[in-house]
């Protein structure tokens, strides 16, 4: 029940106290910081309601940004590994380059005779009978290829062409069961001939007397007689002499200097231009006439 007369100040009077207080409050507080100390108080125990009311907002931002960088991590990661191969594939092609590369270089600056006619060819295959041992090159008429061509690698002879064709040649090698190399010992001179055996680190040489002068480590070179291998060019090097004196002859083994089984490229050879030779008749040809009527 509501009383009949109502004591107290009015709603006015009261709405202008309460501004007189508030900037009495706003005056001591701007110019004599006197409520610091309470502000304070009162943020101290705010703090707990506001930590609590952002805790939500955080917990949703830092699962967020976890989960987005685990899942970029991974694709890193992923990123990272498919780089690392493409990086060693290229590391192993570069070697392979490289490589190749020294191997050419060596195979260009071939022994003995640098000024002569010369072409890289590459093997294309090698026969698969283990008792012939001859190769397929990529080199044919069309560049000019012979039977009978010299062929070798960048530390001695190979061996020579067999049968020429238009694109490709088949390639005998020195160690095959049917072929023969001329050769001499580079040391003294002494002609021997060195005979395949179908293994492929052994040459034999036959028929050579007791009396020959080869020790193991002689090298033995191209004797240029044949025509078919320029004189000159490594072949093997000995590494058995038995000499027994039951057997007709002394028994001498050697190994190519030639890396058999270890061909990519080989370098074909052509002869070199033989020296032209004049005859009488052709030397008085050229012979000036005012010289002939002189005389």
């Amino acid at each position: 029940m509501n009383p009949i007369f109502k004591h107290g100040p009015s709603p006015q009077h009261r709405l202008v106290l309460v501004l007189f207080c508030s900037a009495l409050l706003i005056f001591f507080d701007h110019k004599m910081n006197s409520f610091e100390f309470v502000r304070g108080y009162l943020q101290s125990m705010v703090s707990p309601l506001q930590y609590l009311a952002t805790t939500p907002k955080q917990a949703i931002d830092w699962a967020v940004e976890n989960l987005t960088t685990r899942q970029h991590l991974i694709e890193e990661n992923q990123r990272l590994k498919s780089n690392e191969l493409q990086f060693q594939e290229q590391a192993m092609q570069l070697n392979i380059l490289k490589q190749e590369n020294d191997r050419l270089r060596s195979l260009l600056s071939s022994p003995v005779r640098k000024d002569a006619k010369k072409m890289v060819a590459e093997i294309l295959s090698v026969d698969s009978d283990p008792y012939s041992h001859q190769v397929v090159i990529n080199r044919g008429a069309n560049d000019g290829v012979f039977e009978g061509q010299a062929i070798i690698d960048e530390k001695g002879i190979v061996g020579q062409i067999l049968h020429v064709g238009t694109i490709t040649s088949r390639v005998i090698l020195i160690t095959d069961v049917t072929h023969a190399v001329p050769v001499r010992i580079r040391r003294n001179g002494i002609r021997m001939v060195a005979n395949g055996t179908g293994t492929i680190d052994r040459l034999v040489h036959n028929f050579v007397p007791h009396s020959t002068d080869v020790v193991v480590g002689d090298l033995l070179v191209t004797s240029g007689l044949g025509g078919k291998y320029p004189e000159g060019y490594p072949v093997a090097k000995v590494v058995a002499v038995k000499m027994d004196e039951s057997r007709p002859f002394a028994q001498v083994q050697s190994e190519p200097v030639a890396q058999i089984n270890r061909l990519r490229y080989v370098l074909l050879l052509w002869p070199e231009k033989p020296t032209a030779i004049f005859s009488s008749k052709d030397a008085l040809t050229a012979i000036p006439e005012n010289e002939n009527a002189g005389s």
